[in-house]
């Protein structure tokens, strides 16, 4: 079996890399934590089912929710940008119990992950409720947990039981009103069929064309071989005639969440009557109203509601559906590059687990979290899966108030503060090359998805330098400190060991193990460790490169030894931490 799992402890290394893909990175305190920690028990920590639900965005203008009421004095574009400052909060667990804080980070993560798959883009939605709503039901399905319980009509039959798994919730996002917007859904109407969702539902939600570099050759004019532009128009046929429910009062049964409407009140009268069929490539699949939900012979929002469910069944039913999702897990979570040979091997487990467990997320990435490969790649590689990834902005960013623990304004009672700070944030995220929730293409951000460079396309000569700019200005050395900064002296004296710190070569291969995914085997004596003695040296260099003394490490001991001259110890770690930091290895995960 290709996910071997990885029994022994973690240790620094591998907790920090655990911490960097699940949480946008991990604080001193948590890698130490974790490094005793063995993958199973780590991971099983980050899948805690019992968090709360976050607090709702809040309207500076008057104190209060916006979302289930629709009462707000702000602009619908102040609303948009409150929204997605409240969301960085959740990113980082704002204002929840330290011991829920890395599962809650995770969900979040997760919920990232859904957008970056089932991608809507801000300005096309134009609704902060829409989007809120969305982004609600990525959470209520982040987590598998335990499937949702519908108490059935009559008391004596038992309790109507729904699948809380990915199928699941491509069957919700079919009829949520932001995807309804973003793939114009609301326009496919009978007669006049708009193909937008049914195509993108096929192409990049689900079975897509085959693994990119390898995708299969067409056989006849509309094959994309694992569908075809009849399975397109029939997937319209099924989903047409749903409106979007401006009100957000129709609540789906199953979620407890808004979503969108049929057009006609007991009739769907936009949507294409009748049985909808599908070529060969998809099983030669037919989706078949059913005649109980129909109101004489019509079809009602039911009906409608249960042939969307029967294509995403047909659409699940195809085996390539798994591999093209479990291809998406593993570039998000482990490296962009997929062959055949790993396809075949690493991915079809993947899709086998995925597939074995009715297509829930959380046995495939438990598996894959706490597997060698994971950590190490395969046995004999010299290859490995520390540092393989460039870090997004939003990793970047939020990666950093991770590592040094920068707590955000409170939002209950620094409301101004809370989103001054987190839109500064989402301003230093943009300067990098991501606009949040504005993804360039109907595909998503280029980097999950644009063979070949993939997530190499976050590095421009612009953004890098905007990378260490960020670093630069968040990092001082304790004077004139604004919002948002790093005192690198207090960290210094808060996190490490004052034996290990007093000795410079220790202190600054302390620092790389935590903030470094290269960081096995590091000496200042021989090489043969992930960073050579040049590149140590370099970040020497870089800590005393404004000291006057005879011999600046013999100094550096006196002064720590002694406390004497804390302005320029300050200085020393500010100028350490810049060059580490503002290096090629800090932008890797």
């Amino acid at each position: 079996m290709p996910l071997t799992a990885l029994t022994s402890t973690l240790g620094k290394k591998r907790a920090a890399h655990l911490l960097r893909r699940t949480c946008f990175g991990g604080s001193v305190s948590e890698i130490d934590a974790f490094a005793s920690l063995t993958p199973a028990q780590a991971v099983g920590q980050l899948f805690n089912t019992a968090l709360p639900d976050p607090a709702l965005p809040i309207d500076p203008l008057t104190g209060n929710e916006w979302i289930t009421t629709g009462n707000a004095q702000s602009e619908g574009f102040e609303l948009e940008r409150y929204f997605l400052s409240w969301h960085l909060g959740q990113m980082l667990a704002n204002g929840i119990d330290e011991s829920l804080k890395l599962p809650y980070i995770f969900r979040e993560r997760l919920v990232f992950f859904l957008h970056t798959h089932f991608t809507t883009k801000r300005s096309v939605v134009g609704s902060s409720r829409a989007l809120y709503y969305q982004q609600a039901l990525f959470r209520l399905f982040a987590f598998d947990g335990e499937d949702l319980s519908i108490p059935a009509d009559d008391p004596m039959d038992p309790d109507i039981i729904v699948p809380r798994n990915f199928k699941q919730l491509t069957k919700k996002l079919s009829v949520d009103n932001a995807m309804l917007v973003f793939l114009d859904g609301r326009f496919n109407v009978k007669g006049s069929p708009n193909e937008n969702y049914a195509r993108e539902l096929l192409e990049l939600y689900s079975v897509g064309r085959g693994l990119e570099g390898n995708v299969p050759e067409p056989e006849f004019e509309g094959d994309y071989f694992y569908f075809t532009e009849e399975d397109v128009q029939a997937g319209a046929r099924v989903l047409s005639g749903f409106n979007v429910d401006p009100t957000f009062s129709n609540i789906d049964e199953e979620t407890g969440l808004p979503r969108g409407v049929v057009r006609g009140t007991t009739i769907a009268t936009s949507h294409e009557e009748g049985p909808k069929t599908f070529s060969s490539r998809m099983s030669n699949g037919v989706v078949t109203p059913d005649a109980d939900l129909l109101t004489a012979g019509n079809p009602t929002e039911e009906s409608v509601l249960d042939e969307i469910s029967q294509f995403v069944d047909l659409v699940y039913d195809q085996e390539e559906t798994t591999r093209s999702i479990c291809r998406e897990v593993y570039r998000f979570f482990v490296y962009h590059q997929v062959d055949l040979t790993l396809q075949n091997d690493i991915i079809q487990e993947m899709a086998d687990i995925f597939t074995a467990n009715e297509f829930k997320l959380q046995p495939v990435l438990e598996a894959l979290l706490t597997s060698t490969h994971f950590y190490e790649a395969d046995a004999g590689e010299d290859d490995n899966n520390f540092g393989s990834i460039i870090k997004s902005p939003l990793d970047v960013v939020l990666g950093f108030m991770r590592n040094f623990e920068i707590q955000l304004p409170d939002y209950e009672t620094e409301l101004q503060d809370y989103y001054e700070f987190t839109g500064d944030l989402l301003g230093e995220i943009s300067r990098q090359g991501m606009d949040y929730y504005e993804p360039f293409e109907v595909a998503g951000y280029a980097a999950y998805h644009q063979f070949p460079i993939f997530n190499r396309s976050w590095i421009t000569t612009n953004y890098l330098t905007n990378r260490y700019n960020f670093v630069r200005l968040a990092l001082s050395d304790g004077t004139n400190m604004e919002m948002g900064q790093v005192n690198v002296f207090d960290f210094v004296e808060t996190n490490f060991d004052p034996a290990v710190v007093r000795i410079a070569d220790d202190f600054i291969i302390a620092v790389a193990e935590y903030f470094l995914p290269t960081s096995d085997n590091l000496s200042f004596d021989t090489d043969g460790g992930e960073l050579t003695i040049e590149r140590l040296n370099y970040f020497k260099t870089a800590m005393f490169a404004f000291a006057i003394d005879a011999d600046p490490e013999a100094a550096w001991t006196t002064r720590w030894d002694n406390n004497l001259d804390a302005n320029t110890r300050a200085n020393q770690i500010k100028e350490l931490f810049n060059a580490m930091l503002q290096s090629p290895e800090y932008q890797l995960m």
